[in-house]
């Protein structure tokens, strides 16, 4: 998908989405400061605390907002080259991009999600992850949702496009619907 609106799992989410938040952050930022300026336009002494009332119960919206945004900034979508190295392997699998999944302990930008009848397998080329805490986790949540375990997450992404070509189609493995779930699974630990 390449253009219109972008969902979780498609190329370019991530980008899309920081431009979004970013307008709602400063939209809620605005309108604080617009009520609060508000106040100094007005005599009566009920409706400088009422505009008060409002600038404050408009921050929490904006936070909420803020929070994600500004944990999940620095993750951009990769290139265009890596988007079009991973496309061949469409065919083989579902295919995410762009996910910022979160564990109690860590943020994972995984730049492309193969949920595959074989396992789920992520490249994150982030340096300070760590993965064996990571795929436990997430092997965990899996057990948890009744999938199988079998998380595994590549910094490397020569090993990732490795590990993608030694795939058979899924198309050759019985559909029992848990690539669908775990691809939901995934999207759902999603910012």
């Amino acid at each position: 998908m390449t253009g219109g609106k972008k969902q979780k799992g498609d190329y370019g989410y991530r980008n899309r989405r920081k431009m979004i938040q970013l307008a709602e952050v400063l939209f809620g930022a605005a309108a604080i400061i617009a009520q609060l300026l508000a106040r100094n336009f007005t005599d009566s002494q009920a409706a400088r605390n009422v505009l008060t009332v409002m600038a404050i119960l408009s921050v929490l919206p904006t936070a909420n907002v803020a929070s994600p945004f500004l944990a999940a900034i620095r993750y951009k979508t990769p290139p265009e080259e890596f988007h079009k190295k991973v496309q061949p392997y469409e065919s083989k699998g579902l295919v995410l991009y762009d996910l910022v999944v979160t564990t109690r302990e860590q943020i994972l930008p995984f730049d492309a999600v193969m949920v595959h009848p074989m396992g789920v397998i992520a490249c994150c080329p982030a340096e300070k992850i760590d993965t064996k805490k990571a795929e436990k986790t997430l092997n965990e949540s899996f057990r948890r949702q009744k999938l199988d375990p079998n998380v595994k997450i590549m910094k490397d992404e020569k090993a990732f496009f490795n590990r993608l070509a030694g795939l058979k189609p899924m198309s050759e493995y019985e559909d029992d619907g848990s690539v669908e779930y775990a691809a939901r699974t995934l999207k759902s630990m999603s910012m």
